[in-house]
């Protein structure tokens, strides 16, 4: 069982910038995933950018690359993403979720946390 815990979101200009923490509890494994995901009103939830726990690989959409980063810090158990360059279509609740497997597939993350609302003004 793994708990997770957003934080970080708020409401900031365009090109603006946010950093977004996920801090977990329980067992992470090495082949875990920890991923963001985002949910804009009205819309589906849409992948953003996932890493793997132990080897540190990521894989971000493309409406992010080059603008967010993810990262994590082992001891804390916790990740980040930091998102420059914000744009007012990043606006969504941003969730962490975890998977036992590197994937972007949203079926596969079987922890999820409750959410951070990130607004970028235009």
């Amino acid at each position: 069982q793994v708990q997770l815990v957003e934080s970080g979101g708020g409401l900031v200009q365009a090109g603006g910038s946010l950093r977004l923490s996920c801090a977990a509890s329980g067992r992470i494994f090495s082949n875990d995933a920890l991923g963001w995901f985002r949910q804009a009103p009205g819309k589906g939830r849409e992948f953003v950018v996932t890493v793997n726990w132990s080897r540190g690989s990521t894989y971000y959409s493309d409406s992010v690359k080059g603008r967010f980063t993810i990262s994590r810090d082992s001891a804390k158990n916790t990740v980040y993403l930091q998102m420059n360059g914000l744009k007012p279509e990043d606006t969504a609740v941003y969730y962490c979720a975890a998977a036992p497997v590197f994937t972007t597939s949203e079926s596969l993350y079987r922890y999820w946390g409750q959410g951070t609302q990130v607004t970028v003004s235009s």
